[in-house]
């Protein structure tokens, strides 16, 4: 979870429209306060007042700074937010920043405002820093989706181009440095570009954002130039700039960009971004824009899940005093999150922020009213007694991740296209690596066999948990079923040698099994067999087919079986 540094004055600064911060504010009305940001204190210096907070939620990257808390904090004490006039859609922008063809092929977006009348302190130089690098590094996944540029604004002639160019054509100074350098030389030389370069998937051709007099401002997403993009404590006019590849997270960044320089008494001037070719918020886009959308929810959805009757007054007042715009309807409230938020995705998102709202304290705890007496389930304790089997046999325990990818649990298994390399889905991934559940359990198995070849052999690994399997029948598209996966690694391991293992097993689980031949693409032909309990496949057997195993990297033959936990259970 995020973990920021602020200072308790330059908090006290931020919260000087509330009353209540004239006296100051104490550790104990602090930490009070966090519960609302979902904030937790972790270290305070007396002598210098820097206060250590670490944020319990991903999903808010608005409240990863100082402005961010002090806003949420504010917005409680006054009972509403007070509008930002800057979001409005109808102003016109005296600032232009256009897009050139072809940069769909490398970064697509950008997103722009100008900050004026604020002069920059040193604390707060220090938290439009730290903001920049939380929203790039955790908010943007180390600037590939999402990185930021501030510069000084009075250097700026607009309107601003935003183009590709080849890596010998631009030159500047970057931040950092001394010397004059190309966006070749940047990549090769600088820190940043060592550590960035590789998102440039595209190196004959390298994004840049130039002036009207020609000036590069930036090589973005890895530095900005020195002679416009230092920043430095005394400034008052700033040009803020965000580029990435996902066009609502561009926006919302330089949203929360835009609302913390206001909250520090800027005055916010939106720049109209031109793109050559439509996206989802048209061709020309006013940036910073309220681009959210209302969301119904019910009452009684609400209630139900707090537990409390509360009435859709008591829903408005409690959204209001968070943030949110609000209008109340017979049985539901219509609500929408503020500007710099994007993370409404359920009811319980809505549910959760009128508890915040009005306080964990607020609700009545209610006790169970039945005594009951908990005890393992009859899967688990079939888990339980199988895992004592196998370490009784020999076999190593190993637990694995159930998220993976395709290739590991499908492509690597020669399963592509067919029934047995169906698998369930995530939607909205933050890497391809962590992409669906796995259907089986020796995917995992090979994945640790694989990295585990500078071990004695022989090696006897097994794993048993939970898969997802596609099954379209079932409500939700799938089941989660308990699965026991086992192999065995060594030169001259082989069929009967797994079989034997599990024979045993099933001796001691006191289950009678058969084996039948099944042709399966893991397994070598004539070599894999289905393992039957009364008439029903429960599992296979066989010795793992080489090129899997060469897909695997994996120098020794396997034998494996893999055994379906819960329909054992069930025969």
């Amino acid at each position: 979870m995020p973990t920021i540094t602020i200072f308790q004055d330059d908090l006290k600064s931020l919260l000087a429209s509330d009353r209540s911060t004239d006296r100051g504010i104490t550790i104990a009305q602090l930490e009070e306060w966090l519960m609302l940001a979902k904030g937790e204190l972790k270290g305070h210096n007396l002598e210098t007042g820097e206060l250590r907070i670490e944020l319990q939620d991903s999903n808010r990257p608005d409240l990863w700074c100082c402005e961010g808390i002090a806003r949420q904090i504010r917005i409680k004490q006054q009972g509403r937010l007070k509008p930002y006039s800057f979001f409005d859609k109808k102003p016109k922008s005296p600032h232009h920043l256009i897009v050139k063809p072809g940069m769909e092929q490398v970064r697509p977006y950008v997103a722009a405002c100008t900050a004026k009348g604020y002069r920059v302190s040193e604390k707060g130089l220090a938290q439009l820093i730290q903001t920049q690098e939380k929203l790039a590094d955790i908010f943007g996944r180390k600037r590939k989706t999402v990185s930021i540029g501030i510069y000084q604004l009075r250097n700026i002639t607009f309107p601003v181009t935003y183009e590709l160019v080849k890596p010998d054509d631009v030159r500047f100074t970057p931040l950092g440095m001394e010397t004059t350098m190309t966006l070749s030389e940047i990549l090769m030389v600088h820190p940043k570009g060592l550590e960035y370069g590789p998102i440039l998937a595209v190196k004959s051709l390298l994004p840049v954002l130039r002036d009207a007099k020609d000036q590069p401002l930036s090589f973005p997403p890895i530095i900005n130039s020195r002679e416009i993009g230092e920043v430095q404590v005394g400034d008052d006019e700033l040009f803020v700039e965000v580029t990435g590849t996902d066009l609502p997270m561009v926006m919302l960044s330089l949203n929360i960009f835009a609302a913390n320089l206001a909250d520090r008494g800027a005055t916010i001037e939106p720049v109209e971004v031109q793109y050559p070719t439509s996206t989802m918020l048209g061709k020309r886009v006013k940036t910073p824009q309220d681009f959210g959308k209302p969301k119904t929810i019910r009452t009684k959805a609400i209630e139900q899940a707090l537990g409390q009757e509360l009435g859709e007054t008591v829903v408005k007042q409690a959204l209001e005093s968070y943030g949110y715009d609000v209008s109340a309807e017979k049985g539901s409230v219509k609500a929408k999150l503020p500007p710099y938020r994007h993370d409404l995705m359920h009811t319980m998102d809505v549910v959760e922020d009128v508890a915040m709202s009005r306080g964990y304290a607020e609700f009545t705890p209610v006790m169970p009213t039945q005594f009951t007496v908990g005890g393992l389930s009859a899967i688990e304790q079939l888990s339980d007694r199988s895992r004592d089997l196998m370490v009784g046999l020999g076999f190593q325990e190993i637990i694995s991740n159930i998220l993976g990818s395709p290739d590991h649990y499908s492509g690597f298994m020669r399963l592509h296209g067919t029934e047995w390399g169906r698998t369930v889905d995530v939607d909205n991934v933050m890497s391809l690596s962590f992409s669906c559940l796995r259907q089986w359990m020796l995917p995992s198995l090979l994945r640790i066999e694989a990295s585990s070849s500078r071990a004695f052999y022989p090696h006897r690994l097994f794993e048993a948990g939970d898969v997802a399997i596609p099954d379209d029948a079932h409500e939700l598209g799938s089941q989660t079923e308990t699965v026991l996966g086992a192999l065995i690694a060594h030169a001259t391991t082989h069929f009967s040698e797994i079989h034997s293992s599990l024979d045993v097993l099933f001796y001691y689980l006191g289950k009678e099994y058969s084996l039948e031949p099944l042709q399966h693409p893991s397994f070598l032909e004539g070599r894999a067999g289905r393992i039957l309990v009364s008439g029903k496949s429960v599992g296979v057997i066989g010795e793992v087919h080489p090129e899997v195993l060469e897909r695997w990297q994996i120098a020794m033959p396997v034998a494996a079986f893999d055994v379906n936990l819960s329909k054992l259970a069930a025969n």
